[in-house]
């Protein structure tokens, strides 16, 4: 009698505790339903308020992208040659000085009116990325010239490193307002870095040196090719060479193999000379010079869509604090 006394308890419990549970969840809908419903007659009542402002901060954002000047850049990608990098930096640096100061002097020497450069900005930085990108690239270097140790290649591939190295591409960008005005300035103002008469007698002297190289090289190329033609016309009437070396009457021995090493190092030397002859016509190669291109900033960007945002915003601010202050009120605080 007690056991069912006490399931019959443990049904009630169960059955309460069930209705209870689905009391609680309902409560909460209806407590979800009512927030939902109280948003909906806050928008409701404030529609007119938050289109208005909407339309308000668009326009604002329209208006003050048409009021802010737009600016525009030209982007030059150089590479410095003998060893001018510092150079680049220090008349990129006296340009810019020039430029706060207003030197009329100076602009005038380079046909610029200096009214109409006082917008004008320059600054030069590397083209390269980042210091641990460099440096995971130097470590692929080193890695490099340890895997070609004790070889006739060790040399070349050193001088093409140290030559990548001292001639890293830096880019220098001109800022300012009048597109057809800036292009002109800018590349008036290259053209005054390129003037350096230190480096133009440098790249001078460097050019002589390049064309003789090459000229002498060409003539021992052809010095070889006749002894080489000699050579062969000899194998063919007569039979005394020994062990590809060509014996000459009352002459040493000729290496014919060395013969056709030094001639293939010959040309790949006269090759580097011409593309250093292509590539060091100024101290400051241009590798490419860009067209004038406007300057987005990313606030004037998303400025039609951020002040509405702002304005509303703001509105949803006062609408709670004076909601905080009413019930603040109610409560008697």
């Amino acid at each position: 009698m007690a056991k069912e006394l006490k399931t019959k308890n443990t049904s009630s419990n169960d059955e309460i505790d069930l209705g209870q549970l689905f009391q609680m969840i309902g409560k909460g809908f209806n407590r979800i339903f009512r927030g939902l419903l109280s948003l909906f007659l806050y928008f409701k009542r404030n529609a007119i308020i938050l289109i208005v402002l909407a339309i308000l901060g668009a326009l604002t954002g329209f208006g003050l992208n048409q009021i802010v000047s737009k600016k525009m850049k030209s982007e030059v990608i150089v590479s410095p040659n003998l060893q001018s990098k510092n150079y680049l930096y220090d008349v990129v640096a006296e340009l810019q000085a020039n430029i706060e100061a207003k030197d009329t002097v100076f602009f005038k020497s380079l046909g610029i009116d200096v009214e109409k450069i006082k917008d004008f900005e320059i600054e030069v930085a590397p083209v390269s990325g980042s210091n641990k990108k460099n440096l995971e690239t130097e470590m692929k270097y080193l890695e490099l010239l340890q895997s070609f140790e004790n070889s006739g290649s060790i040399s070349d591939i050193v001088r093409a490193e140290i030559l990548d190295k001292s001639s890293l591409d830096q880019r220098i960008t001109f800022f300012y307002k009048d597109a057809s005005l800036g292009d002109t300035y800018a590349r008036i103002l290259m053209e005054y870095i390129n003037s350096n008469t230190y480096y133009k007698e440098i790249v001078k002297t460097n050019t002589e040196n390049a064309q003789d190289r090459i000229k002498k090289n060409d003539s021992v190329v052809q010095q070889i090719n006749v002894l080489i033609t000699n050579y062969s016309k000899k194998m063919l009437t007569e039979n005394n060479t020994t062990e590809g070396r060509i014996v000459l009457d009352n002459e040493q021995q000729l290496n014919v193999p060395e013969l056709f090493t030094l001639k293939n190092n010959l040309i790949r030397d006269t090759e580097s000379k011409k593309l250093e002859l292509e590539r060091q016509k100024d101290a400051i190669t241009i590798i490419n010079f860009g067209k004038p291109q406007r300057i987005l900033k990313p606030l004037y960007q998303k400025n039609i869509f951020l002040f509405p945002l702002v304005y509303i915003g703001i509105f949803f601010l006062i609408s709670f604090i004076k909601y905080l202050n009413k019930k603040a009120l109610e409560m008697g605080v």
